[in-house]
């Protein structure tokens, strides 16, 4: 004698709901994922290692620069997106790739906030700066260095030169995007003694600030209580149509 299994057969949707239910809870830990709302603001982050012209293994969490460039082209085309807001927790990367990110970023006319959380290090200083105005969280950090490279080297007087120049590249984009001095910035840049086996500073936070590198320090509310006001401020410098007048 078969016994009949009294409970229905679940549909397709019932399926798709709990697939989707199980993919939540393995990927964000939670059954219910918080539903995006439509935004004026647009929200990049840059995480891990910025990944220039070489791949980097698949084990390291690395931001491409060739997905953050045209993300920021479309930003700029989008008439309904009226602020940026970047955050950051990098520990640096490809010199050429972040700086092509930072000018992106200081090239945009649409108002732009960064926000330092965890770590903006090595060439995430110049992305951190790049925008209207930085913040920075009270426990991140910035790791100030000369630039390095990788691999192969040819030790002749030319090698030496391009590293100089890239440098200065760095250096030039880093001063006129943020309070710091040339002075001050190659200060901590060159300075012994705070890092192992290595030249160069951490600076934390507040300090970051007092030198000059970064506005202020604060947190996701105070980046977007900034941000709304750029963008306020913007609408409110925007002549109304028809409103102009006719001098005769």
């Amino acid at each position: 004698m078969k016994v009949k299994n009294e409970q229905p057969e679940p549909n397709a949707d019932d399926k798709k709901k709990l697939n989707s239910t199980l993919e939540n809870i393995q990927q964000l830990g939670t059954a219910v994922s918080p539903a995006p709302a439509e935004s004026n603001i647009f929200c990049m982050t840059i995480i891990g290692q910025v990944e220039g012209h070489l791949i980097l293994p698949p084990q390291n969490k690395t931001t491409k620069y060739e997905h953050i460039i045209p993300q920021l082209v479309a930003t700029e085309q989008n008439s309904k997106i009226e602020g940026i807001l970047v955050v950051l927790n990098t520990v640096g990367g490809d010199v050429e790739a972040g700086l092509a990110i930072a000018e992106m970023i200081s090239s945009l006319s649409k108002p732009t906030v960064t926000l330092v959380l965890g770590g903006g290090h090595s060439i995430g200083g110049p992305i951190a700066v790049a925008g209207d105005k930085s913040f920075i969280a009270e426990t991140a950090t910035m790791t100030i260095h000369p630039i390095r490279m990788n691999g192969l080297v040819i030790g002749v007087p030319q090698t030496f030169e391009y590293l100089d120049k890239m440098q200065e590249r760095v250096v030039k984009f880093v001063t006129s995007h943020s309070n710091i001095t040339e002075e001050k910035f190659k200060e901590l840049m060159f300075k012994t003694g705070e890092l192992t086996r290595d030249i160069g500073t951490t600076v934390i936070g507040s300090d970051a600030v007092k030198h000059g590198l970064i506005d202020e320090v604060g947190g996701l509310g105070h980046a977007l209580r900034e941000l709304n006001t750029m963008i306020e401020q913007r609408r409110a410098s925007k002549p109304v149509a028809g409103s102009e007048s006719v001098i005769q």
